[in-house]
């Protein structure tokens, strides 16, 4: 009779220290960090545009109809086939070309830095254009559609690695409730329900040259037949030289 008193009070013994352990509450999680503290690659500084590709019909404005490799419907070619340049500024509608879906392409320099801790803010020397990139955000239709829409971005990619891995990553932006604009100078329409994703990737040469790669896909069921992809680039400046802001121009 002792022996079994003696092995329920030892199983007791063992027992009630492993409930008493499982009644301390959790620890506190750690607080979530914000975008600016969370991202992946560093967006900030000033960028000029280095045209290599599609240069005709970025570096001047092509003559009406030249849209070769922009995949538009029937109703698309009719609208860019009527471009009238002073119709668009009698309008006033000049920054047409400097909307969110095209003002990437424009030749120029951005100027990004954060304007908050959730939101990153690119400006442009060309059209004097401001896109406010917000993470978290939800897409709201409370206000009218704007050249640069309503953009809503998140980091992709590793936060951190272990062993001291640097982060990687890149930057996704999708964006809505566009104001109708052209996707090329000349008149080549997106509509007002063309949605727009981008990603926007930071390569580092060995040379110390830092490029910003961004690539944007533009789907538009009014006036395109597909998807329309384009990559951009531009090589990271040490300071604001050269920052030349000027206003939207129609020709």
């Amino acid at each position: 009779m002792r022996y079994r008193i003696s092995a329920v009070a030892a199983l007791l013994f063992v027992l009630i220290p492993v409930r008493l352990c499982g009644q301390f509450p959790p620890a506190p999680a750690a607080p979530a960090q914000s975008p600016k503290d969370a991202a992946r690659i560093d967006l900030s500084g000033y960028w000029v545009s280095i045209v290599t590709e599609d240069w005709r019909f970025r570096m001047m404005t092509p003559p009406e109809g030249d849209y070769p490799d922009i995949p538009l419907n029937v109703e698309g070619r009719e609208v860019a086939d009527a471009w009238d340049p002073a119709k668009d500024e009698a309008s006033g509608d000049a920054c047409k070309a400097y909307g969110a879906a095209n003002i990437i392409r424009m030749p120029g320099r951005l100027h990004i830095t954060w304007e908050n801790d959730a939101t990153l803010k690119i400006e442009t020397d060309a059209g004097m254009q401001t896109r406010l990139l917000r993470f978290n955000a939800p897409q709201t239709r409370n206000r009218d559609a704007q050249w640069q829409g309503e953009s809503v971005a998140r980091w992709e990619g590793r936060l951190a690695g272990r062993g001291g891995q640097a982060r990687s990553g890149s930057l996704k932006v999708i964006t809505t409730h566009m104001r109708p604009g052209y996707l090329q100078k000349n008149g080549v329409p997106y509509g007002g329900n063309a949605v727009m994703t981008e990603y926007f990737d930071v390569v580092k040469e060995p040379s110390g040259d830092q490029w910003l790669i961004v690539k944007s896909i533009v789907e538009d069921p009014q006036y395109l037949v597909r998807p329309f992809v384009r990559s951009t680039h531009f090589r990271k400046l040490p300071n604001a030289s050269g920052w030349n802001p000027t206003p939207c121009s129609a020709r």
